[in-house]
């Protein structure tokens, strides 16, 4: 199984919300297109880190790599689950992905 994340720089928050509708449109056709686990999950968190504006990335979870392939997202570390909001995927995915907060 691949343990892979990757991640996509949206950029600044205020004009991030066209990429986000275009990943979740993405999921949704796949999701109807094949039977989708609870590890395929796609979340979001804004981080200023000093910035005036926040910079908001998406992160996949390893089983969502179609995805993530379909917007040049980058191989990245395991989040941590603070701050994160799902973007997209079940509501149960926070406990198989992220199960050591349980």
């Amino acid at each position: 199984m691949n343990s892979t994340w990757h991640a996509l720089d949206l950029g600044d928050a205020i004009m991030a919300h066209e990429p986000m509708e275009q990943i979740r449109k993405a999921f949704e056709e796949i999701v109807s297109q094949n039977n989708i686990s609870s590890d395929v999950a796609i979340f979001t968190r804004n981080d200023s880190e000093g910035r005036l504006h926040c910079q908001v990335t998406a992160y996949f979870s390893p089983a969502a790599i179609q995805i993530a392939k379909l917007f040049n997202a980058v191989p990245c570390a395991k989040p941590s689950r603070d701050n994160l909001d799902l973007l997209a995927g079940r509501e149960n995915c926070w406990e198989v992905l992220f199960p050591e907060k349980v």
